[in-house]
């Protein structure tokens, strides 16, 4: 997997463009901020996540769907239980995954934050293979974005902490750590 830094895609994996995305501000990189994310809730390998990111998910469906159907919000990348990793915004671009938001006093992480959602939820362990996609993916966005400092990678509820819980328990902060550590090393 590369990240090509005038496009902002990754070759080596899936790309599933969503419409939900803006211009940069500043066109600043500077966070990354780790999500969970399942459709139905608690529900695994479903499709609905990416049809989610596409506004084309049916209201209709599940009961939970008419409340989000008609909501406009993407990642940057998605993260599936078997290690796929997709791509819905290019990281040149400001994917709408944060919401109301604010990271040591900025406000807006939208504005300079890539997005990764991991297909879990806050209480159900991640997979193995999520913890062997996750650092490949981030180690390639370094690569690009020399900015996302390990301090610089956070939790959704590390930036939004009255209103989110994600990546929730569950998820290895330890290990990720240290697999960066590893990759840092690797360079």
């Amino acid at each position: 997997m590369q990240l090509d830094p005038r496009s902002g895609w990754c070759s080596g994996i899936r790309h599933c463009p969503s419409p939900n995305f803006n211009a940069r501000p500043q066109g600043e990189v500077s966070l990354l901020v780790i999500h969970n994310i399942s459709l139905p809730p608690g529900q695994f390998g479903t499709g609905k996540v990416q049809a989610f990111f596409q506004n084309r998910l049916s209201a209709d469906e599940h009961p939970y769907f008419a409340s989000i159907a008609a909501m406009q919000v993407s990642a940057h990348f998605l993260i599936e239980r078997d290690g796929a990793i997709t791509q819905f915004v290019s990281c040149n671009e400001r994917a709408w995954h944060a919401g109301q938001s604010s990271f040591q006093g900025r406000e807006n992480c939208n504005d300079f934050s890539l997005g990764i959602e991991l297909e879990g939820t806050d209480e159900t362990p991640y997979s193995e293979a999520q913890y062997v996609a996750l650092p490949a993916l981030i180690h390639a966005l370094r690569r690009g974005y020399p900015a996302l400092a390990p301090e610089r990678i956070c939790g959704h509820s590390d930036i939004a902490p009255s209103r989110k819980t994600d990546p929730g328990p569950a998820f290895d902060w330890p290990r990720l750590r240290a697999a960066l550590k590893d990759k840092k090393e690797a360079l």
